[in-house]
């Protein structure tokens, strides 16, 4: 059955009732197939773990059967030697190789070829199975793609960085080195983190926890985005915050840098301490927008 013959309806239901059977399904010949048919879903990105929904208060819509499914992948597939060997069947790493790799059978790494149109620089970067990566994907290396993420065209995944599970990435965003975006299987329901078109992600910037990031938003070098983390709007005034209903939202072309405020009460006035938070400085215009100039260049 190719992707494109798939009956999304009929295979949500099947994986629902695969995932309901708990381990009965391990062994399970139909369970390991409708597995494998959600990741080649996934793979060719008909399918995704969120997906934009206008109707929706974020604009986003979780498809929470699609991380069953990618849970029941774990759970059929058995662990099996995955480490890489040469030509001749001696191992990359010499003839007594100090690295194995051993994972589930239903998650190796995925291989591309040139017409795929994703370009991974050599030094060590990996795609799990079960993600999605455009034409026009750049990975410097080292740098990982988790399964059930969504990279869109045009984005660049620099050196040490790390897309997680389920994280939904748009069209020509830069995740700068060392930039981590949370992932999110369990609780199935909770919202991935969805990095928006046309977004600038710095160095060492993590953003966790279902943190929605609008379109042309740049997170500065350092920042660090979390569900319990406040973040301050100098321009606008307002403090952004996430609540039990919805995730952390930053606005469309905010400009994040690291800051920090007083904390006002104890002890901790006593010793002139004070405690982190994101501070929203401005929004972008035109020279905030020369400084990706550069990015396009290298893509």
């Amino acid at each position: 059955m190719t992707t494109a013959s798939v009956d999304l309806e009929d295979l949500k239901a099947r994986i629902e009732r695969h995932f309901a059977a708990g381990a009965e399904a391990i062994g399970d010949d139909d369970a390991f197939g409708t597995f494998l048919e959600l990741r080649h879903a996934l793979e060719a990105g008909t399918l995704r773990a969120a997906e934009p929904d206008a109707s929706t208060a974020t604009g986003w819509r979780v498809n929470a059967w699609v991380k069953r499914g990618i849970l029941l992948g774990f759970r059929v597939g058995r662990l099996t030697d995955m480490s890489v060997q040469g030509a001749a069947g001696v191992s990359l790493f010499g003839r007594h190789p100090q690295l194995t790799f051993i994972d589930k059978e239903t998650y190796p790494a995925r291989r591309f070829a040139p017409e795929d149109g994703v370009r991974i620089v050599p030094g060590g970067s990996s795609v799990r199975s079960g993600a999605y990566v455009a034409r026009g994907v750049v990975m410097m290396p080292p740098a990982y793609i988790n399964a059930g993420a969504y990279v869109d065209e045009g984005t660049m995944v620099d050196s040490h960085a790390l897309v997680g599970s389920c994280a939904q990435i748009g069209k020509r965003v830069h995740l700068s080195a060392a930039a981590q975006i949370g992932g999110v299987l369990e609780p199935v329901n909770a919202s991935p983190v969805i990095i928006e078109d046309d977004v600038l992600v710095g160095g060492n910037t993590g953003v966790y926890e279902g943190t929605i990031v609008r379109r042309g938003a740049v997170l500065a070098a350092g920042t660090i985005l979390t569900r319990g983390t406040p973040v301050y709007d100098v321009v606008k005034r307002t403090i952004l915050k996430a609540t039990s209903e919805l995730p952390l939202m930053i606005p469309e072309g905010a400009v994040v840098v690291p800051g920090s405020r007083a904390v006002t009460g104890g002890y901790g006035r006593e010793m002139g301490l004070s405690v982190y938070t994101p501070v929203i400085v401005k929004y972008r215009d035109e020279k905030t927008d020369l400084s990706t100039t550069l990015e396009e260049l290298l893509r």
